[in-house]
């Protein structure tokens, strides 16, 4: 994560991811609520209730706040981010929603099993790929036994998404990673019951298909993916 590159943006994001994700007929808020509902679905699906802690790894300027508010309304939230410029526009525009904390971009500031559940979306291709296994142990380290990762990411194979990458100014570093590499980054860092599905394959203009997109989850042609994975219990002692 550079910081550097996040404080830059901090005051335009909204509006130039507004007019990069313009193609697929729909907002940015669209894009937020769907990966925060399904959030929700896999945590009842997994039997993960209640969930009284979140953090938002990489939470940016909080665009995933109202939603988690709406969805997990009796959570704690914590947004993390290595950009403070990011925070401080998240913590201005959705004052007491949640905790917003700054990080080096390496270790995690908080204790052992400290969250429930940890969220984020869109990250780790702005991660340079040898730092991805040691933030993913960072994660399983702050989660509780038991405790879920969701992870959202872009699709390469995905044209529009490709298109909507290789035009925004954010992404010009970034490098996208295929659910298959992301899935085996996880499992060498540790986590278990790891769950691959891709997401969105229909615009705007065809959303009245999109019912028909959770029968569809294992065809690697959706323009996102989530990785839903645990953190399995404590390690024997011998």
């Amino acid at each position: 994560m550079n910081k550097s590159e996040f404080d830059k943006y901090a005051g335009s994001y909204s509006e130039m991811h507004a007019r990069n994700i313009r193609v697929s007929g729909e907002t940015p808020a669209f894009f937020a609520e769907y990966k925060v509902r399904d959030t929700l679905e896999e945590a009842l699906r997994s039997g993960l209730s209640p969930v009284l802690s979140i953090l938002d790894f990489g939470s940016g300027i909080g665009s995933a706040i109202p939603h988690f508010r709406r969805y997990f309304p009796e959570s704690r939230l914590t947004c993390l981010d290595p950009s403070g410029k990011c925070l401080t526009a998240a913590e201005r525009d959705y004052p007491g929603q949640a905790d917003f904390i700054q990080f080096d971009g390496r270790r995690v500031p908080f204790p052992d099993s400290s969250f429930d559940l940890v969220f984020t979306a869109c990250v780790f291709h702005h991660i340079p790929a040898e730092r991805h296994e040691e933030l993913c142990r960072e994660i399983l380290r702050i989660l509780k036994p038991g405790g879920r990762l969701m992870l959202f990411e872009h699709n390469p194979l995905n044209p529009l998404t490709l298109h909507a990458v290789n035009t925004c100014p954010l992404d010009a570093e970034a490098r996208l990673i295929r659910c298959g590499v992301m899935r085996k980054r996880l499992e060498a860092a540790g986590f278990g019951s790891i769950r691959c599905a891709y997401r969105m394959f229909f615009p705007g203009f065809l959303r009245f298909l999109r019912p028909l997109e959770k029968m569809m989850t294992r065809f690697p042609l959706g323009a996102q993916y989530r990785v839903s994975a645990r953190r399995l219990g404590l390690p024997r002692r011998v």
